[in-house]
């Protein structure tokens, strides 16, 4: 099986549910002032953090992610929880001097998102590097600040091909930060609006950013992707999901099936296909590790929303 660097966050997630809808509590004449408290109907922890969840839908998929990230004094709950999915949470650094980082995601009936974020263990950086032998792929996702400037320049020595995935992390990074961590990037992972705050603070347009990394995979929720090449762009459809139950994770969940799909050397469309089939079980759940499917499954949906065989074993 295909090993897979994964670098980002481990962290539990405190996710909540508001019965309205944010635009409704916000006045625009006061956004210098605001002052609001939002009723929410019940909290659910969870297991998630950006590369707890790839890994967990790398698993899914077959394949074996190492998670690259470090957790703190309370991590025995989750590394007992990836063993039983037959994760080794080996590749884990512990802090034991601080607790793993935890998430607080309001979501309201729109699905949009507040979150709040503390880092904990997971702002230390991992050191000494990973190794990197009999891996086929990392990816760098939203995590310790240290690691995402250290890791591009690590995997780049080592001939390591991976994707850089800054999401949450954007606005702490410098415009140096991101250029080093593009350039030089099998591929670069975004949201349109992700995207255009890179290209806005590394001062290049998305013409400039296809000439630096060959793909800018730009996802799109429910209205799919936009994969930008430097000689073409071509948009792909998403997966008709009729019940949205909780869009927190989707991303994470599209990268893994997009990484699986350039591991079988299939076409930026056809990954992009693989990586909206995943997602739509994500947001079809509450929480970001909670869905399930067999490859079988898998497979009979995308056959459905696409009308071609599905490519992976």
């Amino acid at each position: 099986m295909s090993r897979i660097l994964v670098s980002g966050s481990i962290a539990y997630d405190r996710i909540m549910d508001f019965p309205g809808h944010f635009r409704d509590h916000f006045l625009p004449h006061k956004l210098h002032a605001i002052n609001v408290s939002f009723s929410v109907d019940g909290v659910e922890e969870n297991f998630g953090g950006t590369a707890g969840n790839i890994a967990y839908n790398l698993a899914l998929l077959g394949l074996t992610p190492s998670i690259i990230s470090t957790a703190g004094s309370d991590f025995a709950a989750y590394r007992e929880y990836l063993k039983k999915l037959g994760i080794v949470g080996d590749t884990v650094h512990i802090d034991s001097s601080e607790l793993t980082s935890s998430a607080f995601i309001i979501t309201d009936k729109a699905d949009n998102q507040i979150a709040a974020f503390s880092m904990g263990a997971g702002a230390r950086a991992y050191l000494p590097f990973p190794e990197t032998e009999g891996c086929a792929h990392a990816i760098v996702a939203a995590g310790c600040v240290q690691d995402m400037r250290a890791l591009p320049a690590h995997y780049r020595a080592q001939n390591l091909p991976y994707f850089y995935d800054p999401a949450q992390q954007i606005p702490v990074l410098s415009a140096d930060d991101l250029r080093n961590g593009i350039e030089g990037a099998a591929g670069l992972f975004g949201n349109d609006y992700e995207i255009e705050l890179i290209a806005q603070k590394t001062e290049w347009s998305e013409k400039e950013l296809c000439a630096r990394v060959p793909l800018v995979i730009v996802t799109l929720g429910a209205g799919g992707t936009r994969i930008m090449t430097k000689g073409s762009t071509e948009r792909i459809k998403g997966v008709h999901v009729s019940d949205v139950v909780d869009p927190t994770g989707a991303g994470d969940a599209y990268r893994a099936g997009f990484i699986a799909g350039r591991l079988a050397e299939e076409t930026p469309r056809v990954c992009a296909q693989i990586g909206s089939t995943v997602a739509a079980y994500a947001v079809e759940n509450y929480g970001t590790q909670n869905h399930r499917f067999t490859m079988p499954e898998l497979a009979k949906r995308y056959e459905k929303a696409y009308g071609e065989k599905f490519p992976l074993p």
